[in-house]
């Protein structure tokens, strides 16, 4: 979402704005394909590269900025690095294409990858050796559109439920599993102040992010969002509002905020991701507090949360030395060695598997979200280009079934018109 909680965008971040697809393509198309000979920066020289991204918080900042600085004088490459604001990203990159300035390497939240790589503004990455070889597949797809791979990911970000483990102890509960379970712990763990459970439904992509796993891993897909699959994972949201055990705010939280709640012991669990660890730490170190993965609708299913976090690309700038430097700086950049220096710092998870592995026996606080990422998907895999409208149809079913008390199938049924 970045950040969906500033993301995060370390985390899911808010998103930026999204145009439908032929108007990105519309915008970007002729930029990147009349490129040649016209450069991407203000520099002439093959060797000095731009890059654009959007990460201004220290924690991602410095062990960006460190490693691009090490890949580049190692490569003897030297670089120039534009911080843009999250929401700000995709209006400055249709800016930069309309205008032929398209930087060198350029970060994209990984739900915008397939229109800019649809709209032709991306070079494809194989020709230039890349290979996602070892990496979890879930994530190498990530960079992928129509079977060409436009960008690489070299952490992700998911979403787990964390709880208060001093809480559950003294009510004799365990960290529930299933959804059931994790409706009668929230009854019982609220009162006094403190809700049972808190999330974010917010009606934004941020909303929907924190949605997909109650509908993937109930069965339902965002293809088809009129089934009982889809309308049951929203029904199990409106039962938690309804036992008053989720207040009512959580329609206009966002992710950031839910965990506000938990810090505050005003939410005993909290659906959340890892790039809120180091500001749980940090604001309340005395809290003591677990995660487990996201409960599913039964016992034995699986449970399947979004990928969050961003890509690398090389956009097609026409350029072709530059673009080979540009592939050679990110080719070390997503090392596995830069993987593992960039998770520890960013508390995000490596793409690379064996490296997600060394970082999870590394990280035992982070070991959930390591498993969680092994078995999540990413938002675009099914849609790509089109993932937008579905996205906003479902926050906004949401909204109506958690505001308006709208039967959710009903919601739901409307919301599978409105992107047919």
């Amino acid at each position: 979402m970045t950040s969906i909680a500033k993301p995060g965008a370390r985390p899911e971040r808010i998103p930026p704005l999204r145009l439908p697809r032929r108007a990105l393509g519309a915008l970007l198309a002729p930029a990147a394909l009349g490129l040649a000979g016209c450069g991407s920066s203000s520099s002439s020289d093959p060797t000095s590269l731009r890059i654009v991204d959007y990460y201004n918080t220290p924690a991602d900042d410095v062990v960006i900025e460190e490693t691009f600085t090490k890949s580049a004088k190692d490569l003897g490459l030297t670089y120039s690095r534009e911080k843009v604001p999250g929401d700000q990203l995709i209006p400055k990159v249709l800016q930069m294409g309309s205008s032929k300035t398209l930087p060198d390497i350029l970060m994209l939240d990984n739900p915008d990858l397939p229109q800019l790589a649809a709209s032709g503004a991306l070079a494809p990455l194989e020709q230039y050796g890349f290979s996602t070889a070892g990496f979890t597949p879930s994530i190498a797809d990530l960079g992928m559109l129509d079977g060409t791979l436009y960008a690489i990911a070299p952490t992700v970000n998911t979403i787990a439920l964390f709880f208060n483990v001093p809480m559950l102890e003294k009510a004799g509960i365990d960290p529930p599993t299933t959804w059931e379970e994790t409706r009668e712990a929230a009854r019982a763990l609220t009162g006094d102040g403190t809700y049972g459970i808190a999330f974010s439904a917010i009606a934004t992509y941020e909303g929907t992010f924190q949605f997909m796993p109650f509908m993937w891993s109930n069965g339902g897909d965002e293809k088809d969002l009129a089934t009982p699959e889809v309308a049951g994972a929203a029904e199990f949201w409106s039962q938690l509002l309804q036992d008053g055990s989720a207040s009512r705010s959580v329609v206009n939280w966002g992710q950031g905020d839910a965990m506000d709640q938990f810090k505050a012991g005003k939410a005993a669990m909290v659906v959340n991701g890892p790039w809120n660890i180091a500001g749980l730490a940090a604001d309340t170190p005395d809290l003591e507090w677990d995660v487990v993965t996201l409960p599913v609708p039964r016992s034995g299913a699986e449970s399947i949360a979004p990928l969050g976090g961003e890509v690398w690309t090389v956009p097609a700038t026409g350029d072709e030395e530059k673009q080979r430097n540009a592939a050679k700086l990110l080719r070390a950049f997503v090392a596995p060695e830069n993987q593992l220096r960039m998770g520890t710092a960013r508390s995000t998870i490596p793409g690379h598997a064996a490296t997600a592995e060394q970082f999870a026996s590394e990280h035992p606080d982070l070991a959930t979200f390591v498993e969680q990422v092994s078995t999540a998907r990413a938002r675009t895999g099914e849609l790509g280009p089109e993932w937008p409208r579905t996205a906003k149809a479902i926050y906004t079913a949401n909204q109506e079934v958690l505001v308006d008390d709208t039967d959710p199938a009903k919601a739901f049924d409307e919301a599978a018109r409105t992107v047919s």
